[in-house]
């Protein structure tokens, strides 16, 4: 079974990065993902010098073996144990 993982990378200058060069990266993290099964990047979020990751994988290694093959740091691996959003409200007894 997949879980779903939050990575926080601390990446200098990366909220500077124009958009080649985040598809460079992308390229980079794609390839990287090719060759490991059981790990799926689902998107990122750039905020001054990181990027938060989410990622679904069978296990924390495979994110951290990612991150070797990658070169892109894992500095924070979270898993995720659940998601909250505005719909959430309508489990609410009160």
């Amino acid at each position: 079974m997949m879980k779903r993982y939050v990575i926080e990378r601390d990446l200098p200058g990366v909220g500077g990065l124009k958009n080649a060069e985040l598809g460079g990266a992308a390229k980079t993290s794609n390839a990287a993902l090719a060759a490991i099964p059981g790990v799926q990047w689902e998107h990122s979020y750039v905020a001054g010098d990181k990027t938060f990751c989410i990622y679904l994988a069978e296990n924390e290694d495979k994110i951290h073996e990612h991150a070797a093959k990658s070169g892109f740091p894992a500095s924070k691996v979270t898993e995720v144990v659940s998601i909250i959003d505005p719909t959430t409200e309508a489990y609410c007894n009160v």
